[in-house]
Formats: structure tokens, sequence, C-alpha cells
């Protein structure tokens, strides 16, 4: 079956009872999530751990795998221990941090904004597609699942009617979160790039809720929740197109908005009694060096060194090091060796990032298939 991108807004009944109830429960958990980040006296912790989370889950969506202690030993010694797969997470973190501060700046979510964020993941200048012949298959039977828009123009046209739909609230009165999830089914049928279409819409999901101001900061990673149902994932998003089936597509963005709330709460009410426990211990242990400073890099690096805290805190190398190695005897850190530089764990920090990652979802593998592209 032939399906051609309509422009949005999209006409179809987006109140239905379900999804009027989704959400309530949706929002109610989203807000908590604002509030309780709010709380962490320093937004750089969240911003620079749980970013991470999501650049990893978004990335295992597309089959780049990674560890943790991977991610950590490449930002410790990045051309040592850097891997493709580590500079992949690492493009994405940078490509989301850049367009938070692109949306929290001017307040719109453009085409030329989202080409910068594209441009920042893939490190290319491809930009928008040119050529003929993309097509999304599976990589198992080699069958065709969707053949988005060929013609260059064709995708202009759409990008600028998607970036003004996100954008202008007058063109479609609908709740934000339900915007969201037509947003990114636009997005990612329009597959506007050769390359990193559905990091960059995953990307836009979180923008988009910066943007409406349901986030302050980008600390939802929704990516997990697609890793845990990917296949019911690509499922909802191709029966929109053969069948115009909405309603359980939104329900499962809405489902995803909420899953990933009530878990992310959960994280950074746990991060926040950590660190609350670490700032009462190491002051009554330590009170000659203890500092906010020192608190906010053990938890803004789960893996620090003493670059890092002479960095943050203005301290030389030789007192650096004597700070580490007294919280690393004290039980606060775990120290550690790489050939012969020292690097300092902090592993209830670490636990709690890692203890509750999903493996993805068994399905088959949906890739692009390109033309050759400059």
């Amino acid at each position: 079956m032939n399906f051609e991108i309509q422009p949005l807004p999209p006409v179809f009944p987006h109140e239905s009872n379900a999804i009027l109830k989704k959400l309530a429960s949706a929002h109610r958990y989203l807000a908590e999530l604002k509030g309780v980040t709010a709380s962490i006296p320093n937004q750089g912790i969240l911003l620079n751990t749980l970013a991470l989370q999501e650049a990893k889950a978004s990335s295992a969506v597309e089959n780049i795998i990674t560890t943790h202690d991977e991610l950590y030993k490449a930002r410790l010694l990045s051309n040592s221990f850097q891997t493709a797969e580590t500079k992949e997470v690492e493009n994405y973190v940078e490509a989301l941090k850049h367009g938070f501060d692109l949306t929290r700046k001017n307040r719109l979510l453009t085409a030329n904004h989202i080409l910068e964020i594209q441009k920042r993941l893939e490190k290319n200048d491809a930009g928008f597609r040119k050529l003929a012949g993309t097509a999304l298959v599976n990589d198992l039977t080699g069958e065709t699942v969707y053949t988005p828009p060929q013609d260059h123009e064709t995708i202009l046209r759409l990008m600028d009617n998607l970036t003004a739909y996100i954008n202008d609230r007058e063109l479609h009165r609908a709740d934000a979160l339900v915007k969201m999830a037509v947003v990114h089914f636009q997005f990612e049928s329009i597959h506007p790039f050769y390359d990193g279409n559905g990091r960059t819409g995953r990307i836009i999901n979180i923008l988009y809720l910066v943007l409406e101001g349901l986030l302050s900061s980008p600390t939802l990673y929704l990516s997990r929740y697609i890793i845990a149902h990917k296949a019911e994932y690509y499922r909802l998003l191709q029966a929109v197109r053969d069948t115009g089936e909405w309603e359980a597509w939104i329900l499962y963005m809405l489902d995803a908005v909420e899953t990933t709330s009530r878990q992310t709460i959960t994280l950074v009410e746990s991060i926040r009694t950590l660190m609350l426990d670490y700032k009462h211990r190491i002051r009554a242990e330590h009170p000659k060096f203890y500092s906010q400073d020192l608190i906010n890099n053990l938890f803004r690096h789960p893996y620090t060194k003493i670059e890092f805290l002479m960095t943050d805190i203005n301290v030389s190398r030789l007192t650096a090091a004597k700070y580490l190695d007294a919280l690393a005897q004290s039980g606060y850190l775990k120290k550690e060796k790489i050939w012969r530089s020292n690097y300092y764990i902090n592993l209830p920090l670490f636990n709690l990032l890692t203890g509750d990652s999903v493996l993805p979802q068994s399905a088959p593998p949906i890739v692009t298939r390109n033309p050759p592209h400059p």
C-alpha cells in the first residue's frame, strides 16, 4: 500500500476517551518529574548523567550497543578508549545538548535547528536528502517496509510544514503530548536525512517537551521505553501509514511518557537522597576540604579523575589527588587504575544509573537503505 504524507495538522479524532484518560496520568507524572528535577541543586548533574542515559538508549534502538563502563572510561581517556560505538553516543549527547541550548535560547525549533542537530549527530554536511533511492527495509528479509518521499522539494515542503506545526500552537489546538506523538510520526515518515533519522527524531521529542514548558531540561529519556517495546514501536508507526490507526500510536507514546516519567522520578529522587547522604557525611568526616562543588563533581562524573576535580574546585593536582584518595579510603569512591592514570568511581551512583537497564527487544531490524550520497 502506497502512503502519501499529508501536511499537518492531521485529520483524526484525537480526543477519544482512552486518550483523554491516558493524557491525565501522563501529564501528572511529567509535571511531578519537572518538579523533582528542580530539587537537584545543580542542574548540570542531571544534564550530564541523564543525557548520557538517553544517548545510550537511543543509540541502542539503532543497534549501537555500548556499556556504561565503556562510556565513562571513554570520557576519562578519550583517545585511548574511544570506540566507534562510544563516539556515536557522545555525538548524540553533543547533539542533544546543542539542541537544548538552541530551543531554550530561541523558544523555537526550526528546520535549520534540526539540521544543526543532525549535523552534530552524524558529523557530516549532507543535509536533507537530495537523491532518490532511500527506503526502509527489513534487514532479515530485504523486504521494503516503507518508502519515504524521494523528491528533495517535497522533503523541504513537508519539513517547513512540520516546523510550522511545532512552533505555531494555533495550527492544531490539541494537547501538547498528542502533538508530540504527531510530530514524531511525521518526522519519521518524512525521513528527511540519509542517516540519523531515528535518533534525531527522538531528540526532537525531548526538545518539543522543553519548548512546551513540560520539561525544564532534557531529563526524560523515552528511548528506554522504545527499546523495551521496539517491535510495537515499528508496528504502530506503520499502522498509521497503512490504516490511519492514530489512537494506538498516540496511546503508545503517552504510555512512554508516563512510564519513563515514573522511572525517572524514582531515579532522580534516589540521586538526590544519595547526594544529601554524601554531603552530610563528607562534611562531618572531611570538614577541611568539603564543599558543594566537590559534591557536584562526584555526581556530575560517576567516573571522576584528578583533572576533573582540579577544574571543578580550582585546586592543584597534588591537592585534588589528596582529596580523592581520602574519599576512596573513606569508602565514598572506588579507586581504579588504567596504565599510569588513576580514576575514581562513585559506585552507589553508578549502580543507580545502571541498575534498571533494559535490553533491546527482539524485533526484525529496520534499516535505512540509501543511494550513494555525499
